[in-house]
């Protein structure tokens, strides 16, 4: 059931100092912005005239963006190499007054940074500067020591998975049963390749063509849909999987109670780039706060809906969206 307006209010205001340990892969998005009028002579490709360049957050620095302008205390885990992008990274992360600390330098690894050039509010072109290979035993240790420093502190526990190594089958087995034991909530957005390491958790969100994968059905219909679900929920002993559809929306399944769909709350999808950041932000920084899981879905789907308004990663607010659930709940009672 849809919230009200009072106590999606309530809940927001309960964000303040909520502490979100994040977990994952960190990434510097670099934006390169221009026009293009001409196909290059050299090749079928458009020539990009560049008129300027940005820098934002990306992966679980995205995750912990969305946590900080929602109220929260974001923690970020990661680790960055020793290059002129991690040190771009700390830079965005500090003016967005994200706490660096608990990020390890690996001179083994390059910072994750993916460069998309825009024109005509068209991507053309991604270029990515990444690392998929597992931790050196020095990084790993000292990664280690960063998880068992914060994680007293947390009021939630987010797994942000990307599948660039940082994540792996041995550091999952190691933390995973000690973040499930603290009765905290645990989110994950996982990657395909570890779905079946996160049993036990509060609630994974995965996208559709994830969920596919996992449970090896492709998801075709409402049939297949219900399918996947209830297969992956099993499997995982989960206590919730909340599967987000794109422009469909999200559905929510939990063990004996019919399926929750609800729908995309976008009225205009311009980029869903980082709008599983967003979800997974939000819905752990709900769920601290004391929301049920529908609650806390709705909010997320909110959020999510929000920022998928904008080209480009971007973030949410809560005054944002406070004024987007007005807007909802005018609509319905002009309806």
């Amino acid at each position: 059931m849809q919230p009200d307006l009072e106590r999606v209010r309530e809940l927001l205001q309960r964000f303040d100092g909520r502490r979100v340990l994040i977990l994952g892969d960190a990434m510097l998005d670099h934006y390169i912005w221009g026009e293009t009028t001409r196909i290059s002579p050299e090749a079928p490709i458009p020539v990009v005239t560049v008129r300027r360049e940005s820098s934002r957050l990306g992966g679980a620095a995205n995750v912990a963006h969305n946590v900080r302008r929602l109220g929260g205390e974001p923690v970020l885990l990661s680790v960055i190499g020793e290059d002129e992008a991690g040190v771009q990274l700390k830079r965005v992360l500090e003016e967005r007054a994200i706490d660096t600390s608990g990020l390890v330098t690996d001179p083994e690894r390059p910072t994750i940074k993916k460069t998309r050039v825009i024109a005509r509010s068209q991507q053309v072109v991604r270029i990515d500067r990444e690392s998929d290979g597992a931790l050196g035993d020095d990084a790993r240790g000292r990664f280690s020591e960063a998880i068992a420093a914060e994680l007293e502190r947390a009021d939630a526990i987010v797994i942000s998975d990307y599948g660039k190594g940082l994540i792996s089958e041995r550091l999952l087995d190691q933390w995973l049963p000690r973040f499930i034991a603290t009765g905290h909530p645990v989110c994950v957005d996982p990657k395909e390749t570890h779905f079946h390491r996160y049993r036990g958790v509060t609630v994974l969100t995965p996208n559709v063509h994830e969920a596919s994968f996992a449970a090896g059905t492709r998801v075709r219909d409402e049939e297949t849909l219900e399918e996947v679900g209830r297969q992956l929920l099993r499997q995982l002993h989960a206590r919730h999987l909340l599967i987000t559809r794109g422009e469909a929306g999200m559905s929510l399944f939990t063990p004996d109670h019919e399926r929750c769909d609800i729908p995309s709350a976008g009225r205009e999808v311009y980029d869903v780039t980082g709008a599983g950041d967003t979800v997974v932000g939000a819905l752990a920084l709900a769920l601290a706060a004391g929301a049920s899981m529908e609650e806390a879905t709705r909010i997320a789907n909110q959020a999510a809906g929000v920022v998928i308004r904008e080209l480009g990663t971007a973030t949410v607010t809560r005054e944002e969206l406070l004024e987007s659930w007005a807007a909802i709940e005018g609509g319905r009672e002009q309806a």
